[in-house]
């Protein structure tokens, strides 16, 4: 939950004028920031303690409109406020907007003060307050992948988003020289995110034209998943101010690679300073406790694989021969596995889940992973060997999810979400995936359109 600015500080730099605005944010189902604008005096003097928003913000869907049959937040019970409370430890500058910080905020019951139970971040300190209360601590690393365009975000919506000019016309994965070409967007994220306290460990070309991937160093996993919405977000200004566009959608292009967000996970003693995943007498270096983790997150994978795939087109991106994963299984530095071991014979040994999007909402995600891993531990569970060769090719393996709907007929049967989560909170969430779902059903697509026109 670490910033780069304390209150005292922000209160010295809006006495001086170096501060004059003050984002105070939530993070809404979408992964999104939401929020407002404060005249940094007005937050010092009180609003740093509370404000409040529309609870209809954690009952609509991705184009903000309001859902019906939530039980949190309907119509009938007239959209009342929730509680913005700030997490002043959050409060960092924002290099990139101009006399700006920004501080993220629980959400919290408007009548009884306590974290609201379906807020990702309420859902996520959840499951980090059951690791504490055994003594752990969760490392977590998500990944970052997206696409850079030579648009303008108005250039792109006139196209349709057909037809894009990519910051790069050709596959740069890895590759020093062209990928020069995109430094003025992607220095800027690096030195910028780093100035807001979100320390960057580098950037690089990825296997699509003009697709970057930007590596966070890891962290306590409720700072990781704020250190990740804040970088979403910041990725799309800095962008825009340099009339670029970015996106993070899994899969925009049929034939070009989707955009991941893989996660790499481990469990440290409460101090931080002792990895308990690491044994090297043990099998692959990797611990009982880390095996039984491992094998609760490969058991109950497709039970959570919504909380990492929670669109429609987020199943697009799960092909073969494409390195997104498509098949339930761990391997040793493998990456056609839907897992994979990292650091092994070190103490920086982790298991990489790769099943998910850009698209996720890093809280929802790094919630389930913890609680896979945790009921691996509870029923002691015996990790399998690991996978070797082409896991594509292999038709034996338990296969990810296929499509949206698949996914959520698994997340509402899952009895140990329910017993993580709450009843209540995987009922709101599979209410989300069911509306989604029937959004798309009910739309004509252009593909249809293509297909089924008469032709004359």
């Amino acid at each position: 939950m670490a910033g780069n600015f304390s209150f005292d500080q922000l209160k010295k730099a809006v006495s001086s004028g170096e501060i004059d605005t003050v984002l105070a944010c939530i993070v809404d189902m979408q992964g999104r920031l939401a929020g407002k604008r404060f005249l940094a005096q007005y937050f010092v003097d009180s609003a740093h303690d509370e404000t409040h928003g529309c609870n209809y913000l954690l009952a609509a869907d991705i184009d903000m409109e309001p859902v019906p049959g939530y039980k949190a937040a309907s119509w009938s019970k007239g959209y009342g406020d929730f509680v913005m409370k700030p997490d002043l430890a959050t409060l960092r500058r924002i290099p990139w907007l101009e006399k700006t910080a920004l501080v993220i905020c629980d959400v919290l019951d408007h009548h009884t003060h306590d974290d609201l139970p379906h807020s990702p971040r309420a859902i996520l300190k959840k499951q980090v307050k059951r690791l504490s209360e055994r003594g752990y601590i969760g490392y977590f690393a998500s990944e970052l992948e997206f696409y850079l365009f030579n648009e303008t975000y108005d250039s792109v919506r006139k196209k349709h988003w057909q037809g894009l000019d990519t910051a790069s016309p050709y596959i740069g994965d890895y590759q020093i020289g062209i990928t020069t070409k995109e430094e003025g967007v992607m220095r800027r994220l690096r030195n910028e995110m780093e100035a807001a306290g979100i320390p960057i460990e580098n950037s690089k070309g990825e296997w699509g034209p003009g697709q970057e991937e930007i590596n966070v160093r890891y962290a306590e996993a409720l700072d990781m998943a704020d250190r990740h919405v804040i970088l979403k977000n910041g990725a799309k200004e800095i962008a825009e101010s340099e009339g670029k566009a970015i996106s993070f959608m899994s899969k925009y292009n049929y034939g070009l690679a989707g955009n991941s967000s893989h996660i790499h996970n481990s469990l440290w003693s409460a101090d931080g300073r002792t990895p308990l995943f690491f044994d090297k007498k043990a099998d692959w270096t990797l611990s009982t406790l880390g095996q039984q983790w491992a094998a609760g997150q490969l058991k109950y994978a497709k039970e959570f694989t919504w909380f990492l795939a929670p669109y429609i087109n987020s199943y697009k991106r799960f092909q073969a021969g494409t390195f997104a994963p498509t098949k339930i299984m761990w391997s040793e530095d493998n990456r056609t596995a839907g897992f994979r071991l990292c650091g092994e014979g070190t103490k920086g040994i982790r298991m990489e889940c790769r099943i998910g999007g850009a698209d996720l909402n890093p809280y929802l995600a790094f919630a389930a992973l913890i609680a896979a891993g945790l009921a691996g531990i509870d029923e002691k569970l015996e990790l399998q060997k690991p996978f070797v060769g082409d896991a594509y090719q292999a038709s034996r393996l338990p296969e990810i999810p296929k499509t949206l709907r698949d996914a959520t007929e698994t997340l509402a049967k899952s009895k140990m979400l329910k017993q993580a989560l709450g009843e209540d909170v995987l009922e709101h969430y599979v209410h989300t995936a069911k509306w989604e779902q029937l959004e798309y059903d009910r739309r004509i697509t252009d593909w249809e359109l293509h297909r089924g026109f008469e032709r004359y």
